[in-house]
């Protein structure tokens, strides 16, 4: 179990604290509750240029990496569709060090034009060597609006195109900075070789002065239920022929988000599963394959995808995909079978327990998701789902009309 404190500063900051006394060592996580599906869809990609811009240096401390250092720092973030997390570990007895630097970005980033030149270039030449230009580097910029027509998860986290990154100006990144960047929109969890007290004078001290100025509430168009089958067939420069399927699946908070998540380890990845076992192995059509839910917030993708073996066609890969998922939906779930993926979910959720960094980012998820406490609760719910939740669950998702299908064909594949 992961124990914590809890306080909220006057500014609406929510702050907690993971004493660990096993290690020299502490984490400062800030949780930002926004992400790609907080953008306009006239300018996406401002939630990723952001993590960016957050790093060249604020008001008062021009430069963040060289204080981090000095510190025995190591820091880095992540953007998702969702969230946008920073997180700094150093040394529990340099602990001041990140709440300053921390706190003086989210009180005054420095904008000026040449950080934001520097940091838009970064962003444009990410988006064309990773997305642009590699095989198959594309599939979320066409496998999101395959499969959301309505929400705002129809873009990838990167933007929708590499103009919108283009043309960010001065003006929208400081609006942006100012409705999302605010002391009510952010978690603050302090986990190590700290303690309530010593973390609570430090953050009034550099973070209670950050003035107030409310959470954004955000009114996103809910999707609408899919009912008749999509498809998109690209020819691309790809070494494989590849398959991508879709299907709507349940929210983060949903009753049967657990479920779902198991029906992705029982059919892939590793060498037991049933897909690699049955089309990998057996059945020798694809050279990999795997299968997986996107674990968004709000009603998220379940995605099965997989190379094609050379010889092998698109309809025959295809046909034997849905053999599989049809299996799962008709046929109960055996119990050792079952056993087996909860007892892989048990222990990844037991190792993230042990990493001072991995409890700090899960607190701050979780008290996102409503209350950090129930990451304890965790390793319960996937226990306590059965083998007919699997085969119901199943038959909720594996539906034609419920699916969206990318079809990439090698150039030199004449299929």
């Amino acid at each position: 179990m992961v124990t914590f404190d809890r306080f909220i500063l006057a500014n609406g900051l929510r702050v907690l604290v993971h004493q660990d006394e096993a290690t020299p060592m502490a984490v400062v996580n800030i949780l930002y509750d926004v992400g790609a599906r907080d953008e306009d869809p006239g300018q996406t990609g401002f939630a990723h240029l952001f993590e960016h811009l957050m790093f060249g240096g604020s008001v008062h401390i021009p430069h963040y990496d060289g204080p981090s250092q000095a510190a025995g720092a190591q820091n880095n973030a992540f953007t998702s569709n969702d969230i946008t997390n920073y997180y700094i570990t150093l040394p529990a007895a340099n602990l001041e060090t990140a709440f300053w630097l921390e706190s003086d970005r989210m009180l005054g980033l420095a904008f000026n034009e040449k950080s934001l030149e520097v940091q838009r270039n970064v962003v444009c030449e990410e988006f064309k060597q990773r997305y642009l230009n590699q095989p198959y580097g594309d599939v979320w910029l066409r496998l999101r609006p395959l499969a959301y027509q309505m929400h705002p998860y129809r873009w990838a986290t990167i933007g929708k195109e590499l103009a919108h990154i283009e043309q960010a100006r001065m003006d929208d990144v400081k609006a942006f900075f100012a409705k999302h960047y605010t002391p009510a929109n952010a978690c603050l969890v302090v986990a190590g070789n700290v303690d309530t007290d010593t973390v609570k004078q430090l953050a009034e001290k550099w973070f209670g002065p950050i003035p107030a100025t409310g959470k954004y509430l955000r009114q996103l168009p809910a999707e609408p239920e899919q009912r008749e089958a999509r498809r998109e067939v690209v020819r691309a420069g790809v070494p494989q022929n590849a398959i991508y399927v879709a299907f709507h699946g349940p929210a983060r908070l949903d009753e049967n988000y657990h479920a779902t998540d198991l029906i992705a380890d029982v059919l892939a990845p590793g060498a037991s599963s049933r897909l690699y076992r049955r089309l990998v192995k057996e059945r020798e059509l694809f050279s990999e394959i795997n299968a997986y839910q996107t674990g968004s917030l709000d009603p998220n993708l379940f995605v099965v995808e997989g190379k094609l073996l050379p010889n092998v066609s698109t309809e025959e890969a295809e046909d034997a995909i849905w053999s599989e998922l049809e299996r799962l939906s008709s046929i109960p779930i055996e119990p050792y079978e079952l056993e087996k993926v909860k007892n892989k979910v048990e222990s990844t959720l037991v190792f993230a327990e042990m990493a001072i960094l991995e409890k700090a980012m899960n607190l701050a998820y979780f008290e996102l998701l409503g209350d950090a406490a129930e990451f304890n609760r965790e390793v319960d719910r996937y226990l306590a789902v059965s083998a007919t939740d699997i085969q119901r669950q199943a038959q909720h998702l594996f539906r034609k009309e419920n699916s969206s299908t990318l079809i990439y064909i090698s150039q030199e594949d004449a299929r």
